[in-house]
């Protein structure tokens, strides 16, 4: 391949007194001309590559084909109004309608296509106030996680006040119709708004009328520096509900009685050792949930005047699943996770269980939270081969009939979806999902994408993907690991796959792949593995220490340079995870040995497709720029490497349905060009 020449700077940095070479930090300014040149090189050789594909029009024809149906968002009650959001088909985002109670005719409410003529404009949050008069939303530009924040009057769509800006991480809280509560960070200066850091997170209060800068301070800043502080109110807006992080596991919990004028903040949790949310009150009785002594997690009552964990009494105490709770209806439902697949449970608010909630098969159910008067709610059911379908639920009677059914040009029955379980390295149960077609021959030739994430207690379910039928209906092999650093087996499972155990996560994901090609599902030459943002650190770390087990690698906005990762952004608040190369010689020398940037050595590697986005502002694109660089002056064998660098878009929300299509036409297209094998040969 005839790569751009990437130039390289005699960069050192000296950690514990080993010296270490950087020298593609160049990369690391967005904002350098010989950045932007970079950029342009590098994806003009991609493009030259993937245009002479010759079946990669054929693909994207099928995809846009498949993507073209009617797509619905579960329906939410805001004031007289049912609001529920809707995708005609191939339009860039999807449009939120409203009609009168549930027979109304519908109307567009907010369209995110008017944002902005490329569509890259998307919809980020949409808060209302409690009687549904007022509306708050938040909105991305080009993907980034800066967000500008637009008030309105529901009634006649009128906007209230100025466009709040520079907001990031933040959910919007109502407080009646007087304001709301957000949170943000101060905007680092000019040139390096998308990867200077972002460390001292603050909530505020913004009074409706009021200019942005009168905002009041309510919690955070340099008294209280915490890099995540979230806001919201209890139902009855009697508490303000804070949660205080520095890392993106275990929180401080505060309270504030907002029914008492002047009343102070409360520290009901006052570490991070574990994590807790209040999921509802009933006067000063509060319901929390929290990993606190039950690593699979538990609900907890206490009352607000005393709410110090020494007097949490259990209320649905801890089992061998993991506990997501949520209420609705006055009732309690509580999401468990039984090797990674959903199993419901309806309680009472006294703890009494009413009933089990029986789901259409074995997949993932979410929603099911409501307002605490209403009398219905609404899930969602998805698998890897069951399209999202969304289900009317009576609280009273435990009842599901389907509200809608996605009108995707598949059907399940020709598909199979299975379960097993798989040794690690060190012995370790893991399981694993392996989709695909019905009497598909297991002789070692199918073309297998292997995704997985193990990281930050993020649990991967069974979810339906458009872009998957691609694959399947072309004989290929979807599998699904769950590897530990996830949250499927809860907190024990997460920490198993931090910091020095970090090694288990990249050992569970190479075992995987052994396990598809010892049981013949596939082999190394039809054997392609993914993984995006922690996933991306995950595909990049097993190609370098093992480039010998895969065709095909997609790292996708991946951490890649473990040892600068926490100056770039909020990356600083992902060291729970990983640790840091500060933290001491032999945390430094741990990520020294994984980090993919640096353990890459001369060797035959996979072909390669590295995916980023210039707006990226999560894992700053400077980490795939440095580790394709490294990789393709790394290459002794004849696959390509490759770099796709999306522009307007970011770590992968809010992309229009033009941006996901192409990234996955050119997905399928080097997946296939690169194991020889033709999709589509009768189409």
């Amino acid at each position: 391949m005839p790569y751009p020449q990437t130039k390289k700077v005699d960069t050192v940095t000296t950690y514990f007194g080993t010296k270490v070479a950087d020298p593609y930090r160049w990369l690391e300014n967005d904002q350098a001309a010989d950045t932007k040149n970079w950029v342009q090189e590098q994806n003009k050789v991609t493009q030259g590559y993937l245009t002479q594909i010759p079946y990669r029009d054929a693909i994207r024809k099928r995809l846009e084909t498949l993507w073209n149906y009617e797509k619905y968002g579960a329906p939410y009650k805001e004031g007289k109004y049912t609001y529920f959001s809707k995708n005609s088909g191939l339009q860039s985002q999807s449009v939120v309608y409203r009609q009168l109670g549930s027979t109304g005719t519908p109307e567009v409410f907010l369209d995110p296509n008017t944002f902005s003529k490329s569509g890259t404009t998307s919809l980020a949050g949409l808060s209302f106030s409690k009687d549904g008069s007022l509306a708050a939303y938040q909105i991305s530009e080009g993907g980034s996680d800066w967000r500008k924040v637009i008030v309105m009057k529901t009634a006649d769509k009128s906007l209230v006040g100025d466009t709040l800006k520079d907001v990031k991480f933040s959910g919007l809280a109502w407080r009646g119709n007087d304001g709301f509560y957000y949170s943000s960070y101060d905007k680092p200066m000019a040139g390096s708004q998308l990867a200077g850091k972002t460390q001292i997170h603050k909530l505020f209060y913004h009074k409706l009328g009021t200019k942005q800068s009168t905002d009041k301070l309510v919690f955070g800043g340099d008294k209280t520096p915490r890099r995540y502080i979230g806001a919201n109110l209890t139902e009855d807006e009697r508490f303000l509900v804070i949660n205080a992080a520095n890392t993106t596991n275990g929180n401080e919990l505060y309270i504030q009685d907002l029914s008492k004028p002047g009343s102070a903040i409360v520290q009901v949790v006052d570490n991070e050792k574990s994590n807790v949310s209040v999921l509802a009150n009933v006067g000063s009785k509060l319901y929390l949930e929290t990993d606190f002594n039950a690593p699979n997690n538990r609900v907890v009552t206490v009352d607000a005047a005393n709410p110090k964990p020494a007097n949490w009494k259990d209320l649905i105490p801890e089992t061998k699943n993991v506990l997501n709770a949520t209420t609705g209806g006055g009732k309690i439902f509580a999401n468990y996770l039984k090797d990674a697949t959903s199993l419901i449970e309806q309680y009472d608010m006294s703890g009494k269980k009413e009933r089990s909630i029986a789901l259409p098969s074995v997949g993932t159910a979410g929603g099911f939270g409501t307002k605490k008067e209403e009398k219905e709610t609404y899930y969602t059911f998805t698998s890897y081969i069951y399209p999202p379908t969304i289900f009317k639920y009576d609280i009273a009677t435990g009842k599901s009939t389907v509200y809608k059914k996605a009108g995707v040009q598949f059907d399940p029955s020709k598909f199979e979806s299975k379960q097993v379980f798989y040794n690690s390295k060190d012995g370790t149960r893991v399981p694993m999902i392996i989709t695909y077609k019905k009497g598909t021959v297991l002789n070692g030739k199918n073309p297998t994408l292997l995704y997985a994430y193990g990281g930050f207690n993020s649990s991967v379910t069974p979810g339906f993907s458009t872009s998957n039928i691609v694959l399947l209906e072309n004989g290929g092999i979807y599998a699904v690991a769950n590897l530990r650093g996830g949250g499927e087996y809860g907190e024990k499972w997460h920490a198993a796959g931090t910091k020095l155990q970090k090694q288990n996560v990249f050992d569970d994901f190479i075992a995987a792949g052994e396990y598809l090609i010892k049981n013949n599902y596939t082999s190394k030459d039809y054997l392609a593995i993914s993984g995006a943002s922690n996933g991306g650190l995950l595909v990049g770390a097993v190609m370098a220490q093992r480039p010998d087990l895969v065709k095909v690698a997609f790292p996708a906005v991946g951490v890649m340079d473990m040892l600068r990762y926490n100056q770039f952004t909020a990356g600083a608040g992902w060291a729970y995870d990983y640790g840091t190369a500060q933290d001491s010689k032999e945390m430094f020398d741990y990520l020294y040995k994984y980090s993919p940037v640096h353990a890459l050595k001369p060797a035959s590697y996979p072909a390669t497709m590295v995916t980023t986005a210039d707006h990226d502002d999560r894992v700053v694109p400077a980490h795939s720029f440095k580790f394709a660089s490294k990789l393709q002056e790394s290459q002794t064998g004849a696959a390509p490497v490759l770099i796709r660098i999306e522009t307007n878009a970011g770590h992968g929300a809010g992309r229009s349905t033009a941006q996901v299509i192409s990234e996955q036409t050119d997905k399928w297209s080097f997946m296939f060009q690169n194991m020889n094998v033709t999709p589509y040969q009768n189409n």
